[in-house]
């Protein structure tokens, strides 16, 4: 199978750092598949956000309401599907991008920990593409999310370098391999790739860079 003709689905989770997908990590994702070759589709839950902040404050905002879906919509131009529309059998890999709404509304890791819920979609789709050997890749924090669904079957994931969300991910069966900004970590064997983004990152350069490799890893295992 030539690059050209392999599809990934992208997962967010809402749109902004704080209470939904990172946008430069999402963005940074959908540019490398595309310049690679390849194609991409959207999908993000449709549900409601955990909460909502107001970005230029970082101030929650009290009494509002936004849906995951909706939202992902912006930054997808609004080509996005309902997870639950997700099929294994049309995608050749899936990538997850971070950001906050990563840990709160894929799941609710950033509250609970190793032990965190998960999103009844992202779980079924999560699992869907690992039961079909689908190169599955975890951007930023989003590996916790990945740790959560599939730590019971021994994978290893990178956050970058953090020591406390190290060992909550290992708490989850998961191992967790340091790494740096610009790299990413490659489990063969489970075939799932995962990059810090700006759990280190400094600059949307060192964002790209990391995300980058990720990508190129990624098509490297789709089958």
């Amino acid at each position: 199978m030539s690059i050209a003709e392999k599809k990934i689905a992208v997962v967010l989770a809402g749109c902004g750092v704080f209470d939904g997908s990172e946008i430069h990590e999402a963005t940074c994702a959908l540019l490398n598949i595309a310049a690679k070759g390849a194609k991409y589709q959207c999908f993000a839950p449709n549900a409601e956000q955990a909460s909502v902040i107001n970005h230029l404050t970082h101030t929650e905002e009290s009494g509002q309401k936004r849906n995951m879906l909706e939202e992902a919509a912006r930054i997808a131009r609004g080509n996005i599907k309902d997870l639950k529309e997700f099929n294994p059998d049309q995608f050749d890999a899936v990538i997850f991008p971070g950001g906050q709404g990563a840990a709160k509304n894929l799941c609710n890791f950033a509250v609970k920990g190793a032990d965190c819920d998960v999103n009844e979609d992202v779980q079924k789709a999560l699992e869907a593409a690992y039961a079909k050997q689908l190169p599955i890749g975890a951007i930023c924090i989003a590996p916790a999310l990945i740790a959560r669904v599939l730590g019971k079957h021994g994978i290893t994931v990178t956050i970058g370098n953090d020591a406390a969300t190290a060992a909550q991910i290992e708490k989850t069966g998961a191992h967790h391999h340091n790494c740096e900004v610009d790299g990413a970590y490659v489990d063969r064997e489970h075939k799932i790739v995962s990059t810090p983004a700006y759990m280190l990152a400094t600059s949307i350069a060192e964002v790209n860079a990391g995300i980058s490799h990720l990508v190129e890893e990624i098509l490297k295992l789709c089958r």
